[in-house]
C-alpha cells in the first residue's frame, strides 16, 4: 500500500529500491524452496511476488500459481521493464486466479496466451467471524446518529499529510431516532468511487430523506471527499469515523443497513472484501457493476448493481431499499447463503485444493 500514490502509481522510493528487494526475494525464495520442497508455490500479487516466485519455479521445477488482487495489475503495466517481468511470470504459472474480470482482461493484454490458464477466485470472508450479531449495534447507531463518531479520528491510514487543510466537522442533524444507514468502508481512494456516494446523497431520490453515510478507512483523498461533500450541502449526513480495528468492524457491518461498493475502473480493481463481509452478516450490497461486484452480487437477490459512476442510479437503488425494508432483509438472508455455500473461506479453499492437487498429478505424470 505505501508503494503506490493512490493506488495509480508507484512512489519514486519504490523503484530506487526495486533491484535489491528483487535479488533479496530471490534468495530467500530460492532457499526455502529448497529447504521446504513445496509441492506448489503460489505467489499473491502479480509483482513483485509473481515474477520472485517465477524465477524460483523455473530453476527448481515446482508447478506454479499467481493470484493477482488488486492494484498489481496496474503496477504490471507501468512501463516496459515491469512488463516483460510480468509477461516472463504468467508464462511460467500453471495457473493464474483474479477476483474480477476486469483484473484478468487488464493482465491478459500483456500476455493473452494465458486465458486459458486463468480461473476467477474470489478473496473471500470467514462466515464465523462475520455474523449477523446485534451485541453492542443499538448503541454505535446512536453514537452514529448523534454524529459521536467521526469527529477527526486520525485511523491508521496512509502516512503524510494531507495537502489540504482539515475540514472540521459539520455539526449534525436533529436525526430521528432511526435514520437510514449507509456504510462505506475502504481507503480513501478515487478507484473506490466514494465521490459518487457522496454525489447520490444530493440527488432527488435521497434529497432531504433520513439518511447517514458511515465512512469508515483513511486516505488521501479524505480532504478531497470532505470538500466535495461540504459543496455538495450534505457533509452533516456523513460521519467520517476513520479506520476501525479489524476486532470492530464486525459491529459497523452488522449497525449499517446495506454496504455501498461504488468502485470505478481508476485503475481496474478486484473484489473488494467489504462486499462479502457485509453480506456474511446478512446486509444487502448496493455495488457498480464493476471491479469484481458482479462475481458476488446477485442483482435484484442479494442487492443491486448499478452503473459505474452513476450517482442517480445508486441513489434510486438506495431508494428502494428504504421504502422496503423487508426486501433489505430478505436480499441481506440471501447473501449470507451465498456465503456459506459460494463465497466463504471453507468453498473457496477447496477450489484452490483441487487445483493444486490437479498441478502435482500433472508434475507426477511428467
Amino acid at each position: 500500500m505505501r508503494t503506490m500514490q493512490a493506488d495509480l502509481a508507484m512512489r519514486l522510493e519504490a523503484y530506487l529500491l526495486s533491484p535489491a528487494m528483487f535479488a533479496a526475494g530471490i534468495a530467500k525464495v530460492m532457499g526455502d524452496a529448497r529447504r521446504l520442497r513445496p509441492d506448489v508455490l503460489h505467489a499473491h500479487w502479480l509483482l513483485p511476488n509473481g515474477f520472485i516466485a517465477a524465477v524460483a519455479a523455473r530453476r527448481l521445477g515446482i508447478p506454479l500459481v499467481i493470484s493477482v488482487p488488486g492494484s498489481d495489475a496496474q503496477v504490471a503495466r507501468a512501463n516496459p521493464l515491469f512488463r516483460a517481468m510480468a509477461r516472463f511470470a504468467m508464462r511460467q504459472a500453471n495457473l493464474l486466479t483474479a477476483n474480477s474480470t476486469d483484473l484478468r482482461d487488464a493482465v491478459l493484454e500483456i500476455e493473452p496466451t494465458a486465458a486459458a490458464r486463468f480461473d476467477l477466485i474470489i478473496y473471500g470472508t470467514d462466515p464465523q467471524k462475520f455474523v449477523p450479531d446485534g451485541t453492542g449495534v443499538a448503541e454505535l447507531r446512536e453514537e452514529l446518529r448523534k454524529g459521536e463518531r467521526g469527529k477527526g479520528g486520525k485511523g491508521a491510514g496512509e502516512k503524510g499529510r494531507s495537502p489540504h487543510p482539515p475540514i472540521p466537522p459539520a455539526p449534525p442533524l436533529p436525526f430521528p431516532p432511526s435514520p437510514f444507514f449507509l456504510l462505506c468502508v475502504g481507503r480513501m481512494a478515487p478507484k473506490k468511487g466514494f465521490d459518487v456516494l457522496i454525489r447520490a446523497l444530493a440527488e432527488p431520490a435521497l434529497a432531504g430523506r433520513e439518511v447517514v453515510a458511515v465512512m469508515v478507512g483513511e486516505g488521501a483523498q479524505k480532504a478531497e471527499l470532505q470538500a466535495l461533500a461540504r459543496e455538495l450541502g450534505v457533509a452533516e449526513r456523513l460521519r467520517w469515523v476513520g479506520n476501525v480495528p479489524n476486532d470492530q468492524i464486525s459491529r459497523y457491518y452488522n449497525a449499517g443497513d446495506v454496504l455501498i461498493n461504488p468502485s470505478v475502473r481508476n485503475p481496474v480493481d478486484g473484489l473488494n472484501v467489504c462486499v462479502l463481509d457485509a453480506m456474511s452478516c446478512a446486509k444487502p450490497v448496493v455495488a457498480s457493476n464493476v471491479s469484481g461486484s458482479p462475481l458476488a452480487v446477485v442483482d435484484g437477490e442479494t442487492g443491486f448493481l448499478v452503473p459505474e459512476n452513476d450517482a442517480a442510479a445508486l441513489a434510486q437503488s438506495l431508494a428502494k431499499l428504504m421504502d422496503n425494508p423487508d426486501l433489505g432483509q430478505r436480499m441481506g438472508q440471501r447473501g449470507r447463503q451465498r456465503v456459506e455455500q459460494e463465497l466463504g473461506w471453507p468453498p473457496l479453499a477447496r477450489r484452490y485444493i483441487g487445483h493444486y492437487a490437479r498441478l502435482v498429478h500433472a508434475a507426477i505424470s511428467r
